[in-house]
Order: C-alpha cells, then sequence, then structure tokens
C-alpha cells in the first residue's frame, strides 16, 4: 500500500470504529481514533501475520496493551480478513467475544489484555523466547502515556534492556490525554525519550499520524541489542474535529447527530484525498 492508501484506509476505520461504538453503546473512542493510523500501519505494511499465518510460530507479534482502545484494533483486522466485519456489529452484546478489551476468542488476537501494564512484560517475554529459540519474528506493543505509570512497565523496560531484546519494539501512543486529563497534570512522565534511553532502550520520536515517519521507525529495530521504543506523537480523538483534544471523549458514544457530523467530516476529508490524487 502507498502512503496514499493508507490514508484512505485511515478513514475508513475510523468511520468503521466510530459506528461500532454507536451501535454498542460503549467504547473509548478518543484514544481508539489517536491510535488507528499505527495499527493500519503496522498491519498493512510491517507485521508478518494473516489469517492464514497466524497459527505459525514465526509470525510477528502484536499485544495492544492499552485494551481500552480495541475497537480501532477490531476494524482493523476484520479489514485484513482475521474474521467477517459484520461480527463487529455483537460489540458490546449479550455472549458476544467481541467485548470492551482484547480477548483471545477473536481470531486474530495474541493477548489478551485491559489491567493496564500487562502488555509490555508480555511482550518482553514473547521476545525472550523468540531468543531462545533463534527465532527471526518481531514483537510490537502499543501502550498509552497514562498508561506508563504503572510500575510494571519500567520493570519490563529495564528487563527487555538487559536481555538485549532488539526484537521488541514499543509504541507509544503518546497522546498527552487519559481518562482524568492531562497525563502531565495527572502524573507526569516527561521526558519520556531521556526516561527510556536511561533504562537502556534505543528510541525515536516520530508524528504518529505519518506513514512514512512510522515506517522509517518500525521497518526494523532501531539499534542492533537494544529494544525498541518508538514515541508516537499523536492527537486525541484525531479526525473528528469536535473530539480532538477533548477529555470527555476517552471514552464516549457519540449521540446520533454527533455520529451524523463526524462521518461528514470524516467523508469530507476521504473526497479531499482523493481530489488530491487526481
Amino acid at each position: 500500500m502507498t502512503n496514499h492508501e493508507l490514508q484512505l484506509k485511515s478513514i475508513q476505520y475510523r468511520r468503521n470504529l466510530l459506528r461500532a461504538i454507536f451501535h454498542a453503546g460503549a467504547g473509548h473512542t478518543g484514544g481508539s481514533l489517536s491510535c488507528v493510523d499505527i495499527l493500519n500501519l503496522l498491519y498493512n505494511r510491517i507485521l508478518r501475520v494473516s489469517p492464514k499465518t497466524f497459527a505459525d510460530a514465526k509470525h510477528d507479534r502484536y499485544v495492544q496493551s492499552k485494551g481500552h482502545s480495541v475497537e480501532a484494533l477490531y476494524v482493523v483486522l476484520a479489514d485484513r480478513e482475521f474474521f467477517p466485519e459484520s461480527e463487529l456489529e455483537t460489540l458490546c452484546h449479550y455472549q458476544s467475544h467481541f467485548v470492551g478489551h482484547p480477548t483471545r476468542k477473536v481470531p486474530g488476537i495474541e493477548m489478551n489484555t485491559g489491567a493496564l501494564g500487562h502488555g509490555l512484560p508480555i511482550s518482553t517475554g514473547m521476545a525472550i523466547a523468540g531468543k531462545l529459540d533463534a527465532a527471526d519474528f518481531r514483537v510490537f506493543t502499543l501502550l498509552g502515556d497514562g498508561e506508563l505509570a504503572e510500575g510494571s512497565n519500567w520493570e519490563a523496560a529495564m528487563a527487555a534492556a538487559h536481555y538485549k531484546l532488539d526484537n521488541l519494539t514499543a509504541i507509544i501512543d503518546h497522546n498527552t490525554l487519559q481518562i482524568s486529563g492531562h497525563t502531565r497534570d495527572v502524573c507526569s512522565n516527561e521526558p519520556l525519550d531521556e526516561k527510556f534511553r536511561a533504562f537502556g532502550w534505543a528510541v525515536r520520536t516520530v508524528n504518529g499520524h505519518d506513514f512514512a515517519e512510522l515506517t522509517a521507525a518500525l521497518s526494523k529495530p532501531l539499534e542492533p541489542g537494544k529494544p525498541s521504543c518508538v514515541i508516537a506523537n499523536t492527537i486525541k480523538g484525531r479526525g473528528v474535529s469536535f473530539m480532538e483534544n477533548t477529555t470527555k471523549w476517552h471514552h464516549g458514544v457519540p449521540s446520533e447527530k454527533e455520529l451524523a457530523q463526524a462521518i461528514q467530516e470524516l467523508d469530507s476529508a476521504e473526497a479531499i484525498l482523493k481530489g488530491a490524487k487526481k
């Protein structure tokens, strides 16, 4: 896929996740919108994984540590044909496997997550296993910046550097907002780049909505012998004007009127992109 095709794909994903959240009556809207470009890039350009290869021990691993933004992951997996897109209509319905956090009952989900601070330790263990088996798969995990207040992340960061896990990449969805406000005000974790470097990681900061920058940072390990940390600066609620950088949309369901406005904005953005290509 070209970068232009990925941009159009992200608009499609944003429409789909908003509709899924609306019909479910629940969902973490802002964080799903902020990370969807990252997931789009991973599954359509970086990860060596597909429905056919998911059971193969050689496939690349992806663990969504910020599991509350699972709606973004669901729409990407549906598009990649891990399951029929129609199953998204059951999100948060009685007896549906499509619940508000990742579960391995859904095809394509690597690990149950949701309790914050678990994804990086799990991914560190996967990366160690890969090293022990002399396997060439890579392990990626996506964390929220507010999630980094969990101490388990820093234990895993220390272990990953100790074991020289250059097959491990942690991506920080750095949208600077969490459920109760700006991360810097709730429990500041800045400067993130210096902290991860101090723990022995190779670090790169990118625009989390720029596919060229994301590709350059994620295509290969940043440094031999070191785990990689990619700090992706993003906008919470990206793509919908009234949701962007607004704390209330951490978890929120659009009304019918709000959904219509959001879809209209995304349709307009799509038309502009298509027009620019002609």
